[in-house]
């Protein structure tokens, strides 16, 4: 089989994703109904520590965060990127949502890559815009 141009990788922690073929193939259809050529997606699985000296160091903000996208592509239309998310944010976040860790970790996952896509999440309408396409994209996820 041929490898696929979404990887996954471990930074400071061990991690593993469930079910991860049915997931990159769930990710490159997303990126297919938005009409986007995929280069290369890598998904890094840290720990809050981790992720948070990103957050100050890139990004200047002293606070945890899920997930953190950079887009690495210089070409309209091509997802290149690196997605970031911190494994205790997602435990924390699905305790407090009540919903699985896997369920919680593809909504993260799905987020960083709507980033790619070009949708942001820096007004209270453009934040319920990126719910509503995280909620369509999950739609799309059957395990």
């Amino acid at each position: 089989m041929p490898e696929s141009p979404i990887e996954f990788f471990n930074e400071d922690i061990e991690f593993e994703v469930k079910d991860e073929q049915k997931i990159k193939e769930w990710l490159q259809k997303i990126i297919s109904n938005y009409s986007y050529e995929l280069e290369s997606l890598n998904y890094i699985f840290c720990s809050d520590e981790y992720l948070h000296q990103m957050n100050v160091e890139y990004l200047d903000h002293d606070t945890l965060t899920d997930v953190i996208t950079f887009d690495n592509s210089d070409i309209e239309g091509v997802i290149e990127g690196d997605v970031f998310i911190s494994i205790d944010r997602v435990v924390d976040n699905a305790h407090s949502f009540n919903i699985t860790r896997e369920r919680e970790l593809q909504r993260v996952m799905v987020h960083g890559l709507l980033h790619l896509l070009g949708f942001d999440d820096k007004s209270p309408e453009l934040k319920e815009l990126m719910k509503s396409k995280e909620d369509e994209c999950l739609s799309l996820l059957s395990l």
